[in-house]
């Protein structure tokens, strides 16, 4: 019995030195992410930019370029890693990710259907107001319609492998979709949307940052609040139900958290690739637990920081170039997926 209190006191202590440590880790990415860009600023100029009003010519470059864009950063990381998590769980898949399953391209025909479909008067001005909503709305509804079309298919099908080829080819429809669209549209239409296809972190107005950060928080609140039903999914629909869980709400519920982190992320920053499925096997690992009232923190901060560091490496400090953020994150992400496929490639059950 004391070595069992021994043991759990020592784990407690772990799970705090972890907790402790990313946040650490966080706030040294944020401050680094301002601190380092493709123009080099010594750093006196920057805190004279950030804490005082000093009228110098950096000050356009850290306020309204370098620390909006760290702010995108840490919230996409946030966003993706949360809806990956819960993706993973809810499917019983370790491959799961709104990038790899399609999820990120049904966001991104929602947003295709109001740029090159439905709405001839957006323009720029008009997404600065009411046009963001939509715009993000689109892409929820997009992402959560192809959520629901792989539960189906996953229900059906129990071979990871199918599953991941099946969203692939998804994935590869839908984008059809869009090109014919694209096709059909005229040139200021096709000229929005391509623009939007090259979104970043960086290229995000106020009014968009902040509708984005809105949506993120309201699903994050609902992650958090979800843990014990993502607990008792993990060991399948039958025994959820078995312990008094309404897997049909609880479905409801994980599907609009999600749907809201991946859409809102995609409607604003363009697809992002490899975070949403690398990022919950890295806490998993890290913490040793499969328990989301540590899983769902744990994942919030490290999804926080690979984003940031990511964004940091892709700006190539000292250089002038500027790597797509996409790259670095997929460097990042797929040794961790090799890495999933090859431990799981029996996998029937709860991971």
């Amino acid at each position: 019995m004391q070595k069992e209190f021994s043991s759990d006191l020592k784990s407690r202590r772990n799970t705090r030195l972890i907790f402790s440590s990313l946040v650490l880790l966080v706030a040294i990415f944020l401050i680094l992410d301002i601190f380092f860009g493709s123009v080099s600023i010594k750093a006196s100029d920057v805190i004279k930019a950030i804490f005082t009003n000093a009228d110098n010519n950096f000050e356009i470059i850290i306020l309204k370029f370098r620390l909006p864009k760290a702010i995108t950063a840490l919230t996409v990381g946030v966003a993706l890693s949360l809806s990956g998590l819960q993706m993973q769980t809810v499917f019983r898949n370790p491959m799961a990710g709104p990038y790899v399953l399609g999820i990120s391209s049904g966001a991104s025909l929602g947003v295709a259907f109001v740029i090159l479909g439905f709405s001839s008067n957006i323009t720029t001005v008009s997404l600065n107001g009411l046009g963001n909503w939509i715009l993000v709305a689109a892409s929820w509804i997009g992402a959560g319609a192809v959520m629901l079309l792989i539960m189906v298919i996953s229900s059906k099908v129990k071979d990871i492998m199918t599953i991941l080829i099946l969203g692939i080819m998804l994935s590869s429809g839908i984008s059809a979709i869009v090109t014919i669209m694209q096709y059909f549209s005229n040139e200021t239409l096709l000229k929005a949307y391509v623009i939007w296809t090259m979104g970043s972190l960086g290229n995000l107005t106020a009014s968009q940052l902040n509708v984005l950060l809105i949506s993120v928080l309201a699903g994050v609140i609902m992650s958090l609040f979800s843990s014990k039903m993502l607990n008792a999914l993990l060991l399948g629909e039958n025994y959820a139900s078995s312990i008094g869980l309404n897997v049909r709400i609880a479905r409801a519920v994980i599907f609009t958290c999600t749907s809201i982190l991946a859409g809102s992320v995609t409607a604003f920053c363009g697809p992002i690739g490899f975070i949403g499925i690398a990022v919950p096997h890295i806490v998993r690992i890290l913490f040793k637990t499969s328990d989301h009232k540590i899983l769902i923190p744990g994942t919030i901060l490290m999804g926080g920081a690979v984003m940031l560091i990511s964004d940091i490496i892709s700006q190539l400090p000292g250089s002038e170039s500027v790597l797509p953020v996409n790259a670095v994150t997929s460097l990042i992400g797929i040794p961790v997926v090799i890495w999933v496929i090859l431990r799981n490639r029996k996998y029937s059950g709860p991971f």
